[in-house]
């Protein structure tokens, strides 16, 4: 039988090391993997892709993504570009001018380093736009940008107490500032007004035509369902899904109402059916147990520091009751549903795996592959116990490096034993480990290959000489790859996907260079030439 798609020229990228240079593929799936000989598949029809010396790999899988926000960024306020208080006011400036006609301004995506302490003050939004609400998540969405217009709508005033879940910045006179942290956005973020259905299908296909030219075939959206006023994705993948538009392969994690308990679980399992179709499947349930350093709402151990290094009384913030957490999970799993944790600092890790402890304690060993994202700061001595429950590590790895968001927000104030813990890939790989990776986006790039380029060198692509951040830490490029590629499959379920190996579904990628052949800190600059899906081509550059 002749092939459908023929690479050659290689090298291929399969389990055991570039050890191919073709690669067959029939029917959507791969026939052949070898040399020469495999051109013998060649016929009339056959279409040939002369690789030219570029890399032929696995398609990459991101394990932990938000697409449809993404996607609805984009199109709104986008401040991802800003640098300064100065640019991210002129940007909203700009944005709020060009558009009279919008009742509210929003978007998001504003560098928390931009601004002292990493809290914006309303002030500098009411001069910007003072005759409309404003209200722009930040880069990391846990907390949101808000003008005294939006406050006053809310009723958020200075008797305002701070929700359970969240935090509302205040000045030195107790007036709110302009900064809500975590569940305080819902204060403000309820009144915005939703996303048609149509907007959100456009934003997904927007995100999913993005994510093709990064060369992703599938991803994890890590939040399906409401949440702090964030639309629900799923009407969106089931309309994709149901049409034929969802080119690539989705699994959804079913948002765990964090204010709620066990009585939500019929509700998911619901959903779960209701939900899977085609290339969208929804078997996942994602726990968000805690929030992020930079504003002290992840959960640790032991207190956060204050600016002269002495320990305050805030530990951050356990959303979901550690005492409960255990029930939960062990029922999840015996319903066969995978767990995603949101696992920030280390108490928010230990919580995880107790309760995945206990799940396999109750259940006994099963195929649910439960993975913990983001993994910030792991205590040493709960290192290894994810290869002895089965747990996967799920990396963002864009994080992973020196800059202002963590040489000024994070590291003053976990103290330096604890900022030695950080993001510890090497560690978690070396005790045994199953690794894989994504994004957060639209918190962080969805270019895997930027990603890859820290997990290797723990330097951001454009650091050029910045210090290495914890070197022990670093993987190797094999490594950082599989994490993207094998290692996402395991997580998504996908075990006909991930690897180049006969009889898998042909999801690939070709770069535009093989970046094997060259130094380490050249990896960020390796781009992707074409992704394939079942064998057809979802992205292909244009030649320069």
């Amino acid at each position: 039988m002749h092939a459908d798609l023929l690479f050659t020229g290689g090298p291929v990228l399969t389990p055991e090391g570039r050890t191919a240079t073709a690669v067959a593929v029939t029917g959507g799936r791969i026939t052949a993997v070898g040399h020469d000989e495999v051109l013998a598949l060649r016929g009339p029809r056959t279409r040939l892709v002369d690789l030219a010396g570029r890399l032929l790999l696995p398609g990459f899988q991101d394990a932990h993504v938000h697409p449809i926000p993404a996607g609805l960024e984009l199109s709104q306020c986008d401040l991802t570009g800003a640098r300064t208080a100065e640019e991210t006011v002129a940007a909203v400036r700009a944005y709020a001018d060009a558009h009279p006609e919008r009742e509210w301004i929003l978007g998001g995506g504003w560098s928390m380093e931009a601004f002292e302490g990493g809290t914006p003050t309303r002030e500098l939004l009411d001069a910007a736009v003072p005759d409309r609400p404003v209200y722009l998540p930040n880069r990391d969405h846990h907390g949101a940008w808000v003008n005294g217009h939006a406050l006053e709508l809310a009723g958020v005033t200075r008797d305002t107490p701070d929700p359970a879940d969240g935090r509302i910045e205040r000045d030195a006179a107790g007036e709110p500032s302009g900064t809500l942290q975590e569940g305080a956005m819902q204060l403000v973020g309820r009144l915005t007004p939703p996303a048609t259905a149509a907007d959100r299908l456009a934003a997904l296909l927007h995100a999913q035509r993005h994510l093709h030219a990064l060369g992703i075939t599938a991803w994890q959206d890590a939040l399906v369902g409401d949440f702090l006023g964030m639309d629900d994705p799923s009407g969106a993948y089931l309309a994709a899904a149901r049409d034929g538009s969802l080119t690539a392969r989705v699994v959804g994690a079913l948002w765990w109402d964090r204010e709620r308990g066990a009585e939500q679980i019929p509700e998911l399992l619901e959903k779960r059916q209701a939900l899977s179709h085609g290339r969208f499947r929804a078997g996942t349930v994602k726990l968000m147990l805690d929030g992020v350093a930079e504003n002290g709402t992840a959960a640790l151990l032991d207190p956060y520091l204050d600016r002269c290094g002495c320990a305050t009384a805030n530990h951050g913030k356990s959303f979901i009751d550690s005492g409960r957490l255990p029930k939960y999970v062990t029922e999840l799993d015996r319903l066969g549903f995978q767990c995603h944790f949101h696992a920030l600092g280390d108490r928010a890790v230990r919580d995880a795996l107790d309760a995945i402890e206990a799940a396999r304690a109750a259940n006994g060993p099963s195929d649910t592959r439960p993975h913990l994202a983001h993994l910030q700061v792991v205590h040493p001595d709960d290192v290894p116990r994810f290869a002895e429950l089965d747990a996967t590590a799920n990396l963002q790895p864009l994080w992973a490096a020196h800059e202002p968001q963590m040489d000024e927000l994070t590291i003053p104030f976990l103290g330096a034993e604890r900022a030695a813990w950080q993001y510890p890939f090497g560690s978690l790989l070396r005790s045994g480990a199953r690794l894989a990776a994504g994004s957060d986006w639209p918190v962080s790039s969805p270019d895997p290959l930027q990603g890859v380029h820290v997990a290797v060198n723990r330097v951001a692509p454009d650091g050029d000489g910045a210090p290495v951040f914890l070197p022990a830490e670093r993987i190797a490029l094999a490594e950082a790859l599989t994490a993207y590629t094998a290692g996402s499959a395991y997580v998504n379920h996908l075990d006909d996907t991930g690897r180049v190996r006969v009889g898998q579904l042909a999801d690939l990628v070709v770069l535009d260079r093989d970046p094997f052949a060259g130094p380490p800190r050249e990896i960020g600059r390796t781009r992707v030439a074409m992704t394939f899906v079942g064998g057809e081509a979802v992205y292909a550059a244009q030649e320069s």
